[in-house]
């Protein structure tokens, strides 16, 4: 270890020669979310995927393919608690913050640290705003999908 820190130092290993070059699953999103009932959320499920093979940031999404549903549905998870990134973290107070979403049309999203009070780092307004974008997804009328995605 290097004099004055904690962690030692990461070294760079060669990858083996026999790893194959990554590529897109080959499974269809749509399928994968053929059993849902409500399938505005089934088809926007599929087009965020296939976006996010694409490039799309992961956090903008608005819905959540671990819990397969509208992302405000389950923000409240400890699973969506990303400490490395500050997505529901609290970095002041150093624990989670809590999540309180209001379904009833328009929505409202508030998230804020249960000793502080506070909420107001960049992760956190990426997480209240893909809330929002969920909810208007969820009331949003008949429109399919949210993104505009480009043929392969």
């Amino acid at each position: 270890m290097v004099h004055g820190r904690s962690r030692p130092l990461l070294r760079v290993v060669d990858a083996p020669a026999s790893v194959p070059e990554p590529r897109p699953a080959t499974s269809g999103s749509r399928e994968r979310y053929a059993d849902l009932d409500d399938r505005r959320l089934a088809a926007i499920l599929a087009a965020e995927d296939s976006a996010e093979e694409h490039g799309l940031n992961p956090h903008t999404r608005s819905t959540c393919y671990v819990h397969r549903c509208w992302a405000h549905q389950c923000v409240g998870n400890p699973l969506h608690v990303l400490v490395v990134t500050g997505h529901r973290w609290c970095r002041r107070c150093e624990c989670p913050v809590d999540v309180a979403v209001d379904e009833t049309p328009p929505g409202a999203v508030h998230l804020y640290c249960p000793r502080c009070g506070q909420a107001g780092s960049a992760a956190n307004r990426e997480v209240r705003q893909a809330c929002r974008t969920s909810l208007s997804a969820m009331h949003g009328g008949d429109a399919p999908t949210l993104y505009g995605l480009p043929d392969a």
